[in-house]
């Protein structure tokens, strides 16, 4: 087994989007029945950051919160997870982010509205991004959700994409499509599908790529992130679990990587972020793409046996980490108290 331990120098993953105070029904029925919540964050972003950071990676934020008590809440929570916070500003006059979440029993997906509109995140700009030093940063992970924030919000997306490959940082790409915070379809497939080809690994959704590429052929999807240069293409089928292609030069590699069992789903939500922190984890480790894809089909099963967008992912000391990378496939334990 210790053959298998990898040694590797430490640098950051830098995440760029916006983490929201989660108020989560501690009953089921509907949310404005619902008197009492809990108190929690959420956002795509703070679960990859989270994930990685439980996983032993060093983790820098990049957003901006109000200047409120959620923002202050989310700051200190971020700090106490691990994740850096030195990108982080306060805004004195737009607000932070908020979003509900529906309590449910039989693992369908849970009614999540979120009240964002005009929050402190979405007046981020070009020019905060040209202040940021990408000295120590390895890898920068982007998503879908930022860029469909405000216009201001895209240019930032782009201008951090430019910076990323102008110093040669490797650059990952989650659609993470959020079709409510367009002002159209079309708008929204314009922007994402530009972001992604500037990206050297996307991960997308096979149902996200119906709506972006109009096909579920997963040979046709890689074929044409590839053809705009992106290197790697992973695409999540749920409980099928993963088609990774990638190209070295005129060669592609193509496989398919067969997805976890699961006996009970709890809640959906977290699972593609999951997904992204097994495979992102798995690159900045060195490992090969298909234990990489092994580690993401495996965290994102975990995460779906448990309540909350963040609260299964593992860290080190969890046996569940060790039965995946060494790429054992079938069902997975469920959840125990011990974790």
């Amino acid at each position: 087994k210790n053959t298998y331990l990898r040694i590797y120098i430490m640098k950051k993953t830098l995440l760029f989007g916006e983490p929201m105070a989660l108020l989560i029904a501690d009953e089921p029925g509907p949310l404005e029945k619902c008197e009492h919540f809990t108190r929690s964050m959420s956002g795509a972003e703070v679960n990859v950051g989270i994930g990685l950071t439980r996983l032993g990676h060093k983790v820098e934020y990049l957003t901006r919160l109000g200047d409120d008590p959620f923002g202050h809440y989310i700051y200190e929570q971020l700090h106490n997870q691990g994740i850096g916070t030195s990108m982080i500003e306060y805004d004195s006059v737009f607000k932070t982010g908020i979003q509900l979440k529906e309590l449910v029993a039989d693992g369908s997906d849970p009614k999540a509205p979120y009240y964002r509109k005009c929050s402190a995140a979405s007046h981020i700009c070009a020019d905060d991004i040209d202040k940021i030093d990408l000295t120590d940063v390895e890898l920068v992970h982007v998503t879908g959700i930022p860029p469909a924030l405000s216009q201001m919000a895209i240019e930032a997306t782009v201008r951090l994409m430019e910076r990323a490959k102008e110093n040669g940082i490797m650059l990952t790409f989650d659609p993470n499509l959020r079709p409510a915070l367009w002002n159209s379809v079309d708008h929204m497939i314009d922007v994402i599908n530009k972001l992604s080809v500037s990206a050297d690994v996307v991960l997308p959704g096979i149902g996200e790529c119906e709506i972006l590429l109009g096909t579920r052929n997963k040979e046709q999807i890689a074929a044409f992130y590839h053809s705009h240069g992106v290197k790697i293409v992973v695409i999540k089928d749920g409980k099928n679990g993963a088609f990774v292609s990638g190209k070295n030069g005129e060669s592609t590699t193509q496989i398919n990587v067969p997805g976890y069992r699961i006996e009970h789903v709890v809640d959906t939500v977290g699972a593609g972020d999951g997904f992204a922190v097994g495979f992102i984890s798995g690159m900045l480790e060195g490992l090969p793409v298909e234990a990489c894809a092994k580690r993401a089909n495996a965290i994102g099963a975990i995460q779906v046996q448990h309540r909350g967008d963040n609260e299964g992912l593992p860290d080190r000391d969890r046996t569940d980490i060790i039965v995946f990378d060494y790429g054992c496939h079938g069902i997975l334990p469920e959840k125990t108290d011990g974790g």
